[in-house]
Parts: structure tokens; sequence; C-alpha cells
């Protein structure tokens, strides 16, 4: 790989479960995964935007609190880096017209190299400053330099943390909404701990009305001229020492931003260990649903039925498809099930992931397919070449061993099986058990 942390450094990040209950941990994004496009290939608009729209992503940080020499910004989360997530969470919203990524200048080549990787199509990268402010500075003034004034006269700009890959369009259009209405509007949630102050010596002071304070969030939301000319009084101290843009515009353009309660996935990567946590929201909203393909073969339907309600009992979607074109599935999920009965359904195998692959969600995230093989082990498909080729192009390819009974409770408990192997290899999505044939016991 040619960016992200050594391979020490991911073994060192702990993995951990989703935190579904505990106050400020990531929810799970019902949008994050949105594939239903348009004809620009992102979501199509739901909501009437009638004037420019473009973001700013401060990305020159360092990552020290993480513990890692790589920026977080930069860190893998299943092989791509996570500024990507975010880049993404932008681009798949259509009226969305572009983004500024400001990063070091030593990055910029590992930055463009991302872009091209990943199909980012919206992103113009700029040299970032030495502190936050100055790169949103310095991006701000870029989104200044292609546009006509009436065009900067009309268009709001949303800043927003690179390391914050969650963000939702619903939210992005309130904020920009509300910009747009008071010149500067922000998302802010309810404090989890209360906030005390202390003594030079260390002892308590005095501690604040928990009800009465929020805690400032991202993304915040201004129109251009606005933070353009909030940027240019800015002194020294502010760029060297600030942190909040919602207290510049209101210090130097007497703005009084909208404030606007966010949702709880409005979180910031902050610490190794949160990389791991958006790594298992990431993997918990790619496992939520699965496609069984039958090939239009009756005894592939029975099982197929059979394995619906041992999915079902998972809390998974299943559709239950004759091939992989129908119902335009492919822009739908990313896990797969095909079943084989001998060498011959390869070529179904093959068909399955060329059109995985032509469909490009590979870009962006690995896909699964998962071969339930239904002979005798020694008659499994020699397909190691074609899964060690999906798997370099981002799809990983398992098998499962379905021991055939003509005894109906023995054979639905061998699906069952199957399903509980099957969910696992779609929740982990290990690499390495690629073009394996599992026993399903």
């Amino acid at each position: 790989m040619f960016w992200g942390h050594s391979t020490q450094e991911m073994m060192d990040v702990p993995r951990v479960d989703i935190f579904r209950e505990e106050p400020g941990r990531p929810a799970h994004p019902e949008t994050f995964l949105s594939s239903q496009r348009g004809e620009n290939g992102f979501a199509p608009v739901k909501v009437g935007v009638d004037f420019p729209v473009c973001v700013v992503l401060p990305a020159g940080g360092s990552g020290e609190r993480t513990g890692l020499q790589t920026p977080k910004q930069f860190c893998l989360l299943m092989g791509r880096p996570l500024i990507s997530f975010t880049i993404h969470a932008f681009e798949r919203v259509s009226w969305i017209r572009k983004i500024v990524v400001a990063v070091a200048e030593e990055n910029l080549d590992l930055m463009t190299s991302i872009i091209s990787c990943f199909k980012h199509t919206k992103v113009r990268v700029v040299v970032g400053g030495s502190t936050r402010h100055r790169s949103i500075c310095n991006g701000v003034r870029a989104l200044g330099e292609e546009d006509k004034d009436e065009e900067l006269d009309n268009k709001v700009v949303i800043i927003h943390d690179a390391v914050r890959p969650f963000v939702e369009e619903d939210f992005l259009y309130q904020i920009t909404m509300a910009a747009r209405e008071h010149g500067a509007s922000g998302a802010i949630r309810p404090l989890v701990s209360t906030v005390i102050a202390t003594t030079s010596e260390g002892f308590l002071d005095h501690s604040l009305e928990r009800v009465k304070y929020r805690a400032s969030e991202m993304p915040q939301a201004f129109m251009y001229n606005i933070i353009h000319r909030a940027y240019q009084r800015c002194t020294e101290a502010d760029f060297d020492f600030g942190t909040e843009c919602l207290a510049l515009v209101q210090k130097y353009c007497a703005a009084n931003a909208k404030l606007i309660e966010g949702p709880p996935n409005l979180w910031k990567v902050t610490y190794k260990r949160d990389l791991a946590t958006v790594e298992s929201v990431v993997k918990d909203t790619l496992s939520q649903s699965v496609c069984v393909i039958t090939d239009g073969r009756s005894h592939a339907r029975m099982l197929a039925d059979t394995l619906h309600a041992a999915f079902c009992s998972r809390e998974m979607e299943v559709n239950i498809i004759q091939e992989v074109m129908d119902g335009g599935y492919l822009l739908k999920t990313w896990n797969f099930i095909q079943f084989s009965m001998n060498t011959s359904d390869l070529a179904r195998v093959e068909t399955t992931f060329t059109a995985v692959e032509a469909n490009g969600q590979t870009w962006l995230h690995p896909v699964v397919i998962i071969v339930v093989h239904l002979g005798t082990p020694d008659q499994w498909p020699p397909f190691a070449h074609l899964s060690w080729v999906a798997s370099f192009r981002n799809v990983f390819m398992y098998g499962v061993h379905l021991q055939q009974s003509t005894d109906a409770e023995s054979q639905e408990k061998s699906l069952s099986k199957v399903a509980e192997l099957a969910s696992a290899l779609i929740r982990d999505r290990n690499r390495a058990l690629a073009g394996q044939l599992l026993q399903a016991w």
C-alpha cells in the first residue's frame, strides 16, 4: 500500500463492539452507504437547493492524540483512508458542487493519489496551514478564486472535520438552509460530562450548570462573504490559537449563528480506539442485507427460502433473486450468496463477480460473495485464481460446504449453520479467508 499506517499499527488498533447506547458514540447512519444514484452518479436530489453549496475539509493535522505515526485522516479502514469516507459523505449529495480539502504540503501527492484511487470527482486539494484556522482560511480563499462575484454573494460554505465520516444529507440540508437565512449556523450536542473550573493550585473552583451549555460540533455553514470577511479580519492570535469558526463570524461580522442540535453520529475520530469503532460501524452497516442468487433453479430456490428464515432471525434483510442483475440489487447490497452444485457453476460465480466489479461499488467498500457448495469437499470448484483476482479488486469470495441430508430437520439445521457462518464472514470481511472452503457443521 502507498498510504496509511503500518501493519503493526493496524494490529495495535483494538477491536471493539459497536457502542449502541453510550452517549457521544457513533450511531448507525442510515444513509451512510446510500447508493441510489442520479445521473451524476450520486444520490438524487431530495430537496430544492437553487444556490451554490461547497465544502471545506481541513485535513492538515498530524493526529498526535492517536499515538500513530500516520495522521488519522489517512489511516486505513478496510483498505481505505478515513478521509475518503468523509469525502464520499459529501460527494453523494448531488446539490453539493465542490469539496476543497486542505492538507499539509508534504501530503499533497498522497491526497491526490487517494482522490484518483477512489474516484472522487468533486474534490480540489489545496495546501493547508500550520493551524486549523489557517487551513480553513486557505480552503475558503480557494473557493473564491474561480467564481464570479454574483455566485460568491449566494454561496454557502460548509466547514467540516475530515475525521467525522458519518454526516448525513438531511442534516447538511438543515444547516445549509439555516446559514442561508441567518448567515451562519452550526451543529450542537448536549454535554455528556459536567464542566468544571479549577484553581491555579488544582482545586475545584466552580462547576457550570450543564443544562445551560452545549458542545459545539461540526458541520458548520456560512454565507461565503461572511466567513471570508471574518478571516480577512482575523488577528495572528486568532489564527494561532482559535478553533471556533462561529466565534470568528460573531466577533468580526456580528453574525448571529443559528444553532441546531445534531444527530449522535456527528462524532470525531480522536484516539486510536476510535478508528476501530469507525470500522465496526462501517462493517455493521455493510452487513445489514444479503442477496441470495438462485440462478433460476428450483432446488436452489428451496434452499434460499430456508436460508431466508435463518438470516431474518439474525435481523438481516434478505432478497432472493434469480440473477445478479435483478432489481438493481447491485446498487443496494454488498453481500451475495450463490449455490454451487458442480464445477460448471464456476461460470455462474464468475458472472456475478464480473457484474459486481463493473458496477463500481468495490471502489468504496469490499463486496462479499459466498459460494454455498452442495457437493462433497473434493468436488469444490477450482476457483483459486478467480478468488485471488477478486480479492485484489476488493471482492472477497468465500466457500461454505453444506452437508446435504434427506431429512428435512437435519437440512434445516445445516442451513442454519450456513447462515451463522455466512453472517460472520459478511460481518468480518476477512481477506485472509478468501478462496477457502469452510465447513458449516
